[in-house]
């Protein structure tokens, strides 16, 4: 097994996790298609990364870390909804990005490249990924609260504004962190599909966010994995991978079977939905 394959192993393993723990709150919010969207707001940033030769993940993120303030200013500064305000970010950045986009580096930017990734990736995947789990794991209950009912939130001393915005920070690090491994493309789909399959299948809010997490974790490195013994792109397997989980939990559902999980004392929810408090 060569290094660039291990290393790709390594960041689809730690990119997968964090991917899959912050998707398990975008499918609560409703926001299952802004990390697709986000992921084409980076473009810009990688082709300016590719131009100049410098690392493209830190160009991705500089866009993306503009449009999250910009989302964020837009969105309370003009009461439009966030789908709207992303939307007009998406198609801009598209645009800018494929008119400065080299065509010989599109496919890798779009589809990943399995031999680009080195131990510096890695690395730096494994540092992002921690730094995710770390912040999404302090901000986690305060986001359901807030989605619950933001006036209760609000009365329990969330600061709603400040969690709403370190939570976009962390769909724009998963999006710059995933399109290391899957491209930017096909990044939305290392998000939504481990979160929704775990939704299929948990009985719990807790176990939930853990089994969306975990499967994100396992399909990234199936998808790599199938990707260094076949050649191809790791993009697509990845996603492909991602989809036949997910079938299998629809089927798994389908016949009323679900996993041996028990809510925890801290989790009163069902069904990966949050309950709401009753009076």
């Amino acid at each position: 097994m060569s290094d660039s394959v291990v290393y790709s192993l390594v960041a689809g393993l730690v990119v997968g996790l964090a991917a899959g723990y912050v998707g398990s709150l975008m499918i609560l919010k409703r926001m299952a298609l802004v990390g697709d969207v986000l992921s084409h707001v980076a473009l810009p940033g990688i082709a300016l990364g590719l131009l100049f030769h410098f690392y493209p993940f830190f160009g991705a993120f500089v866009f993306l870390f503009a449009a999250v303030v910009a989302t964020w200013f837009l969105e309370r500064s003009t009461r439009l909804p966030l789908d709207a305000v992303i939307g007009v970010l998406f198609v801009f950045a598209l645009a800018v990005g494929i008119l400065i986009t080299p065509t010989a580096d599109l496919l890798d930017a779009l589809f990943g490249d399995i031999a680009s990734v080195g131990l510096f990736d890695a690395l730096l995947a494994i540092g992002i990924s921690l730094c995710i789990l770390v912040v999404g794991r302090w901000i986690y209950h305060a986001v359901i609260l807030s989605l619950i009912s933001e006036d209760l939130a609000i009365a329990k001393k969330v600061k709603v504004g400040r969690v709403d915005f370190l939570y976009l920070l962390l769909v724009a690090l998963v999006v710059a962190a995933g399109i290391t491994v899957v491209g930017m493309l096909l990044v939305g789909a290392v998000v939504i599909l481990p979160a929704v399959s775990a939704k299929n299948v948990s009985r719990s809010l807790a176990h939930y966010a853990l089994l969306s997490a975990v499967l994100g974790m396992v399909t990234a490195a199936a998808g790599i994995a199938l990707a260094a013994l076949t050649n191809i792109q790791p993009g697509p397997l990845v996603v492909v991978t991602g989809t036949a989980v997910f079938v299998g939990t629809v089927a798994i559902k389908a016949k009323g079977v679900s996993l041996p999980l028990r809510p925890s004392a801290r989790d009163d929810s069902k069904d990966g939905e949050p309950r709401r408090p009753t009076a």
